[in-house]
């Protein structure tokens, strides 16, 4: 059943009626003056997981229109045929269904097989857990994970982010840059007895990870070593030909798992084994518990329908391009690079699921560093740039280093001091974006880096703030293998009901396959210099890289 646009609902007509004369006014302080309970009404609680949506920019009005927008879309339907299998994926024929690889045995669809390639993975896994860290020959010591986009970006985020619970005996690294530098690094620290290499391709036919693939394993014979198929694995389908590169062993997955969803699958490789078997699976228990929230909560009370939702408020109403992710936890650093790929590759789209071309915007930029580096960067910017940027703060109230190996009390005492200072950083940055500063409470403070020759007023003035930025605060006990799953479940289903309202299809990505294409008709052209029928830049370009221009 076709489901309309947003544009093509009664609710979306008030909805942007209510942004022409109301969202220009809306200020958080005014907000704040007139309702009592805002924080307690905006405060809303889901797997492992608090939100504080208190300071968004919306009130009451705004969030009747988007009760309604998600009615008259048919949100929850569209939830439903994704999570029941239906190919959702019109363009490519294809299901999405990333939460079956979560669910627990016989509670899914696919379960028989999902499970049967978990059982192998995991069981692979404890094995060479088993003897990490050994000096016989054969021992790991350090897992090599070659890929690019998901078959990186998620495993890499993951093994950072639970750093706390990573086999002391293995070091992990990962390579996706087709430049060689990337590769090279790396190798520069590993022992081919001692190392595991994991080729992650669902074709085994990726440009750049075959070219770092073939470049690891002439490494690997001309350092010596001698057992390729004991020392490089493959997550891919194309059985046949990672054993023509010489490899036995391989972990498959299916076509409707999405490379960017696909972590929960056989390319969470290096998360089972820097995890172990146990705390692999609380990983993919947080993100069910996410996905039973998402497919039972009431809207109103469902928070990925609810920042899904406010995703298009403040896209499409308030005109919003830009949204910071700040995570006040140094192991969750590669979290806004892990979601640049899910927001973006997702729902940078700009045609619906007809292909007609959409009259409004879709996907923000999504970008960002942890606290407090980013305070000492970019955070200029958002207190008092030209651009109002919406931040999203997550705060850990228990430190991951207590899960680690023993500290002294005296140590312990001395970082738990650090993360006061973190989270009082976290909840001070939110306050000041929405306070701000006024002139006059400027005039009564003493700058005292400020030249003696400038007046106090224009001193005053460049010390002001507007204030009303928004932000929302995400809110976990401790980032754990649970925590984290039910986090990045969450992320998943909300970029899904932003598309879901636009009317895309946020499950291809055509626009990557873009560039792949014309490389492999330039590589040939940069060795032997014909520039023939090229564009007058790239021919250019071309003559200039190989020397022939100076």
């Amino acid at each position: 059943m076709a489901h309309p646009r947003c544009d093509q609902t009664v609710a979306w007509q008030a909805l942007m009626g209510h942004a022409h004369a109301h969202g220009p006014t809306l200020d958080l302080r005014a907000l704040f003056a007139d309702d009592p309970e805002r924080v307690s009404r905006l405060g809303m609680a889901a797997p492992e997981l608090w939100a504080d949506l208190s300071r968004c920019h919306w009130d009451l009005a705004t969030w009747r229109h988007l009760m309604d927008l998600a009615t008259e879309c048919g949100l929850t339907a569209q939830r439903d045929a994704m999570l029941d299998g239906a190919p959702i994926n019109r363009t490519e024929g294809r299901q999405v269904l990333h939460t079956a690889l979560r669910a627990p045995r016989g509670a899914g669809p696919h379960g028989d097989e999902v499970h049967a390639v978990l059982d192998r993975l995991l069981a692979f896994a404890d094995g060479i857990r088993a003897r990490a860290g050994g000096a016989a020959a054969g021992d790991i010591r350090d897992v090599v994970n070659i890929g690019i986009g998901g078959s990186d970006l998620g495993p890499q985020m993951v093994v950072s982010a639970l750093d706390a619970f990573v086999h002391p005996g293995l070091n992990f690294h990962f390579v996706s840059n087709v430049d060689g530098q990337d590769l090279a690094s790396v190798l520069r620290r590993v022992h081919p007895d001692h190392t595991l290499f994991i080729i992650a391709s669902k074709t085994f036919t990726t440009q750049e990870t075959m070219a770092n693939a073939h470049a690891a394993r002439q490494w690997f014979v001309e350092q010596g070593g001698r057992d390729i198929a004991r020392h490089f694995v493959a997550t891919t389908t194309n059985v046949s030909a990672a054993a023509e590169f010489g490899i036995d062993t391989t972990f498959g997955f299916w076509d409707w798992v999405g490379g960017r969803f696909s972590l929960w699958s056989a390319i969470g490789l290096p998360v089972a084994l820097a995890l172990g078997s146990a705390q692999f699976q609380a990983l993919l228990a947080g993100a069910h518990a996410m996905d039973r929230h998402f497919a039972e909560a009431p809207v109103p009370a469902n928070l990925p329908m609810v920042l899904g939702l406010l995703d298009v408020w403040y896209r499409n109403g308030l005109h919003y391009t830009s949204r910071c992710v700040s995570p006040y936890d140094h192991g969750l650093r590669r979290l806004p690079a892990y979601l640049q790929q899910l927001v973006m590759e997702s729902n940078g789209k700009s045609v619906d699921m007809a292909g007609a071309p959409l009259p409004y915007a879709t996907s923000d930029v999504v970008w960002g560093e942890p606290g407090t580096n980013g305070q000492h960067a970019f955070f200029q910017m958002l207190h008092q740039g030209s651009d109002v940027i919406p931040v999203e703060f997550i705060l850990v109230r228990q430190p991951s280093y207590r899960h680690a190996a023993a500290l002294s009390p005296q140590m312990k005492a001395l970082l738990d001091e650090q993360h006061l200072k973190l989270l009082a950083n976290g909840l001070a940055q939110a306050q000041a974006l929405m306070w701000g500063k006024t002139t006059e409470q400027a005039l009564q403070e003493q700058a005292p880096t400020a030249a003696p020759d400038v007046a106090a007023d224009v001193i005053a003035r460049h010390r002001t703030f507007s204030g009303n930025r928004p932000s929302l605060t995400l809110l976990m006990d401790t980032v754990s293998p649970r925590s984290l799953g039910a986090l990045i479940a969450l992320y998943e289903h909300r970029t899904f009901v932003s598309g879901a309202l636009w009317g895309i299809n946020s499950f291809d990505q055509w626009g990557v396959e873009l560039g792949k294409a014309m490389c492999k008709e330039l590589l040939p052209r940069l060795v032997d210099g014909d520039v023939c029928e090229l564009d007058p830049a790239t021919a250019a370009m071309i003559t200039r890289l190989r020397g022939a221009a100076r």
